[in-house]
């Protein structure tokens, strides 16, 4: 394996799915409480999750977990700043009277 290649490796899911009026949502807790660091990647294996409106469930799954590499880490690392000052742009005008 090349040095700051991506590894990838399987693990068992639970995915929660919430639909209702108020909110639609979805989470993923992976076993073992793994922690996911920028740039990684999960993709949950599996039919697709089909949920009515009032309806919360939760799903046991395989997932596949992609740990970036060195290069995929530090521009997700950027990037994610250069999105935040995005936040910072914010505009005021004087009140014409």
């Amino acid at each position: 394996m090349l040095p700051g290649a991506a590894v990838k490796f399987d693990v068992a899911c639970t995915v929660h799915v919430e639909v209702s009026a108020e909110r639609c949502r979805a989470d993923v807790l992976l076993d073992g409480n793994l922690a996911m660091g920028p740039g990684d990647r999960v993709r949950v294996h599996g039919e697709p999750i089909r949920a009515r409106i009032g309806e919360v469930r939760s799903y046991r799954r395989m997932a596949t977990v992609e740990r970036a590499g060195w290069l995929r880490r530090t521009w997700t690392k950027l990037s994610g700043h250069f999105a935040l000052t995005e936040l910072y742009e914010v505009s005021f005008t004087g009140a014409i009277r």
